[in-house]
């Protein structure tokens, strides 16, 4: 069964089932060309509202993942279909693990050398079948970005996981997407953090009652200044129902 593509607020939004998943992994991998899986967030909804760089990313995405339980919400009372919501790291170990079981390849890019080089080591202990083709840290110079794209390039991985320290994240394989041969870009701030034992993963259950934000307050307090703009989605969403009706 394809994937259904909506949109909360004028911004598309994937209806992708956990039965579908793999399916559609297996599509992108066929694909030729390079392809991009997006994590969003409800803030990262309201920036793609905008003209900016990370809209155009998301507009072209070919899967929208959301990971925040205010766009199913939204999507419920915009009376579209509600998509399912993905939690980043069980979704990156759901790739890998459908990656190692059709002995695919894998380029990571991004964190801090001591980190990577860990991080590689448990995803090659977990991963057996999964080849790592390459690897490069975060923070790079830019001098050297020429030199990585050409080492993505020729060793043309199945999937390139992106982490900390790339300045320009999700947009970072896009805004270079015409370099590259044929790799699903997926972006996720925290990958090589947890892979490396260095920072401790979301507890599902608060996923799951969607309190993953108190985690973030807590490592930048600042973020509590957060509930304006989520007020501010409720307003939206409100005047999108009656300009609907």
């Amino acid at each position: 069964m394809a994937i259904e593509r909506i949109k909360v607020l004028g911004v598309p939004v994937d209806v992708c089932t956990p039965e579908d998943f793999e399916n559609e992994i297996l599509e992108l991998l066929a694909r030729p060309g390079a392809k991009q899986i997006v994590f969003l967030s409800v803030w990262g909804l309201l920036k793609a509202r905008g003209k900016n760089n990370f809209a155009e990313c998301v507009q072209n995405a070919d899967l929208v993942l959301p990971v925040s339980k205010s766009i199913l919400r939204g999507a419920a009372f915009l009376q579209k279909k509600v998509p399912t919501r993905y939690n980043p790291f069980p979704t990156v170990i759901n790739l890998m693990t459908i990656l190692d079981n059709h002995f695919k390849t894998l380029y990571l890019l991004g964190g801090q050398k001591k980190v990577l080089q860990k991080a590689q080591g448990n995803v090659r202990k977990t991963f057996p079948n999964l080849n790592i083709v390459g690897r490069y840290v975060g923070y790079y110079p830019r001098a050297m970005e020429d030199n990585i794209i050409q080492a993505i390039y020729k060793a043309s991985p199945s999937m390139v996981l992106i982490s900390d320290g790339i300045k320009e994240k999700e947009c970072w394989s896009f805004n270079r997407r015409n370099r590259f041969s044929n790799s699903i870009f997926v972006y996720y701030r925290d990958a090589f953090e947890i892979f490396s034992e260095h920072r401790k993963r979301i507890k599902e259950s608060t996923f799951d009652k969607g309190l993953e934000i108190w985690n973030e307050i807590i490592r930048n307090p600042f973020k509590v200044f957060l509930i304006f703009p989520y007020m501010y989605y409720k307003l939206l969403l409100v005047w999108y129902r009656v300009l609907k009706k």
